[in-house]
């Protein structure tokens, strides 16, 4: 098998640049991680499939760089997107040097079971699947619905098994991936954790992780921000798409988020930058996932990145969002 051990990481490749510290785990990496379940191949959530060399040419792609942080999990496609991952490993010969691959455990697909038990055997299964011996950053992953804040915590319960795991040098760093703000804080304030992963609460629209944010730069933690498109809204707009985080979004966000658009248009700049710098530009956001499906995607992320944005572009747009208090339930 080949080593995924933790260390400083380095570039992956020439060009990549602007890596940034992962919170206090002495790893670095780019300031985009790239997201890999559009790759497991999930039309009943993406609305298309993706064929298995396609897939395995994208990650081939990611390799060459110019990212150098990876995002997959046990439970993405009933576990496609890790094979996948595995065999685009095998054939480069493991992870290049500096290469940070982030997966997470997931509760048992079948059963919902998030036990001790579950953990290690989803550990297992990634490291099998992978073709690693060491995991890097291993995220415990969407706890809030399959079990407690007090059962995740509880003797032999995942999180323990998780740090006995890492304990015994098979996981590097712990993470906790998942929605609820206060919930996300409430696992980081533990001390277990070395980075937390929120999804679809700060966006362009929706600034209701900012404190967070802001309680994760104050313990050292990194924060990686999932779905910075909210689930393809700020990339196409609500016309084409109406979901915002998977679900069908109200009035107000679907409002916002077209005058967005406009003022976006108005000055020559696509949504999708807007979104993503808007992540990428805070100081607070160690890493921001995007996800991807095909090789070219990667060489399109570094043009969003590239575009220009006015000043006075960023203050209508913070204008606009949807006020926190509207998201919180």
């Amino acid at each position: 098998m080949a080593s995924g051990s933790p260390g400083a990481a380095q570039p992956a490749a020439a060009g990549t640049a602007g890596l940034r510290p992962l919170g206090r785990t002495g790893l670095a990496v780019s300031p985009v991680c790239i997201g890999t379940s559009p790759l497991a191949s999930m039309p009943e959530l993406y609305g298309y499939e993706v064929t298995q060399d396609r897939a395995e040419a994208t990650i081939r792609q990611v390799l060459r760089g110019p990212f150098n942080f990876m995002d997959t999990s046990n439970n993405y496609g009933g576990g496609s997107a890790e094979r996948r991952i595995g065999r685009a490993l095998a054939a480069a010969g493991g992870l290049p040097p500096g290469f940070v691959l982030a997966t997470k455990a997931d509760a048992d697909p079948v059963t919902g079971d998030f036990s001790g038990d579950r953990v290690r055997r989803s550990v297992q299964e990634s490291l099998e699947r992978l073709g690693l011996d060491r995991i890097q950053l291993k995220y415990l992953h969407d706890p809030e619905y399959h079990l407690t804040f007090a059962a995740a915590m509880a003797r032999g319960g995942p999180v323990e098994a998780l740090t006995a795991l890492r304990d015994q040098g098979v996981l590097g760093y712990l993470g906790v991936a998942g929605g609820p703000v206060r919930l996300m804080g409430d696992f980081i304030a533990t001390g277990q954790f070395d980075a937390v992963l929120s999804h679809n609460r700060y966006t362009l629209v929706d600034r209701s992780a900012g404190p967070l944010l802001d309680d994760a730069r104050r313990r050292g933690v990194a924060f990686v921000n999932g779905a910075p498109y909210g689930g393809g809204m700020l990339v196409k707009g609500p016309d084409r798409q109406p979901n915002y985080a998977y679900r069908p979004a109200g009035p107000a966000v679907r409002d916002a988020v077209r005058s967005m658009q406009r003022a976006c248009a108005a000055r020559g700049v696509p949504l999708a930058a807007a979104a993503l710098q808007f992540s990428l530009r805070e100081p607070r956001v160690t890493a921001t996932v995007v996800g991807v499906s095909e090789p070219s995607r990667i060489a399109e992320i570094t043009a969003l990145m590239s575009v220009q944005i006015p000043g006075e572009l960023w203050a209508e747009l913070d204008a606009l969002a949807v006020a926190p208090e509207f998201w919180l339930n």
